[in-house]
């Protein structure tokens, strides 16, 4: 028996790489197969996410007035469209979104471009079907294509950690179909946007650890500040994670001395520098002063939890914790069950010293959105699928699900496997029928959302983003094709096909690369196949 020194990492090495012997020549045929793989993903996940529009509410339709008062009357006020939200800052005779405005800046050009294009095709963009059209523009462009993006992210980021590529897309997949995620690429909620922007910045500070030139360690340095700073801009809360990430990335480039520990924070600084003056600029042409938020500015009577500590905040509450991943109505654990088991992954990261600080803010930053979650007064945040407020720290705590994977045995990984496909099924009916469900419905999915989808009733939120309301906005894209009830879901179920079947003929085409291009390794050299990385890698 081999000394415990000398065998390989616990998670490195499985049967998703079984008998590979390979020459240094196979790593960059491994490295562009990465990258189909990632690509893939991205799209799948992309065109899953655009297949649904989930309409109007307060929260979409602060960020959607902005977006207009911007485009059509040059101004940041949204006095002439406010009366379709109660989410809104009243500040010297006129109304402004009450929210963090970086959603709404990014959609501002995607929503100027799609105007003309609209009014070419013969759509007036001030009509209904025009405001609806470039609402469902902003929010596939600003929403889901980030996070599918994220989702392509987490899988590289993935492999870079030491997962095999099966536990990568199991990662990447669950935090994409399996989780709450989903349902805020649909409406126009900021949440998903910061979450993809914390995992960008985390994957930035990833690639510190190696080091390169001075221009990467700046670009990289750069890439983490304005990740982190956006998050910022696109919701308050992340502040705090987006300076954690700061100090993840500033650490990885401490080791290199002071040349690329400056080049590095020279990096973070202007990103997030650049992004804090955006928030600041905002902040004074809306309220007369850089440091004055929306949440300041509600007239009396609205929101009166907000009086509440600091704008709604106190002290996290156990209680609520609890109930907050275990709550019939919007319990993490209950509605994406298979991330309680990321916890035990970070735990098995941790183990790897090189890897460890990335274990613990992978963990911090789930850690610190639930307190923030149960410190607010509104805890539940209205109607909603899942815990919104921590919506955002589920993207990082989602690498844990890869070293679980890429460590357990069969039967383990059929469980997780069927705990997935559980969150799956839950989020496409969320999507398929609504993700706002009436507070008073105690148990949401068995109340409403299980019964619709069976039923064939799709697209049932009944938010507006005009007054007087429409009846009818949320669709799914077989809806417009034509299809109706479940029917309408056929070309989604038809596109996951062909991505499974083009998977497969990617990595086959891998292996057949790959086993031209063996060569015997003696038995007794213990292997680590690290994210890719082909090397063979000797542990002391």
């Amino acid at each position: 028996m081999r000394p415990e020194s000398t065998r390989c990492n616990v998670w490195a090495v499985h049967s998703d790489h079984a008998g590979a012997t390979l020459t240094n020549s196979a790593e960059p045929q491994q490295r562009k197969t990465n990258h189909k793989s990632a690509l893939l993903i991205a799209t799948v996940l992309f065109v899953s996410y655009a297949y649904f529009y989930a309409g109007g509410g307060w929260n979409q339709n602060s960020r959607f007035d902005l977006i207009r008062a911007i485009i059509e009357q040059g101004t940041l006020r949204i006095d002439a469209y406010h009366e379709n939200t109660r989410d809104k800052a009243f500040f010297r005779g006129h109304y402004y979104s009450d929210k963090a405005p970086g959603l709404a800046l990014l959609a501002v050009p995607i929503v100027a471009v799609a105007r003309p294009v609209l009014r070419a095709a013969g759509v007036d963009p001030g009509s209904p079907r025009g405001l609806v059209g470039l609402s469902y523009v902003a929010t596939v462009f600003t929403l889901a294509l980030p996070a599918a993006l994220a989702t392509a992210c987490l899988f590289l980021v993935a492999l870079r950690l030491g997962a095999t590529v099966a536990g990568a897309v199991f990662a990447a997949l669950s935090l994409g179909l399996a989780t709450p995620m989903w349902a805020y690429t649909t409406a126009l909620f900021g949440h998903a946007l910061a979450g993809a922007c914390l995992l960008f910045s985390f994957a930035a500070a990833l690639g510190l650890r190696q080091a390169g030139s001075p221009m990467r360690d700046l670009f990289l340095g750069l890439a983490v500040g304005v990740a982190a700073g956006w998050a910022t801009v696109t919701e308050y809360p992340a502040a705090p994670a987006a300076a954690v990430l700061a100090l993840l990335a500033l650490a990885q480039a401490w080791p290199g001395g002071w040349a690329r520990r400056s080049h590095a924070a020279g990096g973070i600084a202007i990103g997030a520098l650049g992004c804090v003056a955006v928030l600041m600029l905002y902040q004074y042409a809306a309220f007369g002063s850089p440091f004055d938020l929306g949440y300041s500015h509600y007239q009396e009577g609205v929101f009166p939890w907000m009086d509440t500590g600091f704008h709604g905040l106190t002290y996290p509450r156990p209680l609520i914790m609890a109930r907050l991943l275990l709550d019939p109505y919007l319990g993490l654990f209950l509605l994406s069950t298979v991330v309680a088991a990321a916890p035990l992954g970070l735990r098995l990261l941790w183990k790897q010293a090189n890897f460890r600080s990335f274990a613990v803010v992978a963990a911090i930053i789930p850690a610190y959105y639930l307190c923030f979650n149960a410190s607010f007064f509104a805890w539940r945040g209205g109607s909603s699928y899942g815990p919104r407020y921590m919506l955002a720290g589920i993207p990082v705590l989602c690498i844990g699900l890869a070293p679980v994977w890429s460590s357990a045995g069969r039967g383990v990984r059929w469980l997780l496997a069927m705990l997935a496909i559980c969150g799956i099924t839950l989020s496409l009916m969320a999507v398929s029928t609504t993700i706002l469900p009436p507070q008073t419905l105690r148990c949401p999915i068995v109340q409403l959302i299980w019964p619709s989808f069976w039923a064939g009733r799709m697209s049932i939120n009944s938010g507006s983003i005009f007054l007087p309301k429409r009846t009818h906005e949320a669709f799914n894209l077989g809806e417009l094709a034509g299809l109706h009830g479940l029917a309408s879901l056929v070309p989604l179920l038809a596109i996951w096909a062909g991505g499974a079947f083009v998977w497969m003929r990617i990595h086959k085409d891998s292996v057949r690369s790959r086993a031209s291009l063996q060569r015997p390794i003696s038995p007794d050299v213990p292997i680590s196949l690290h994210g890719g990385d082909l090397n063979p890698r000797v542990h002391d």
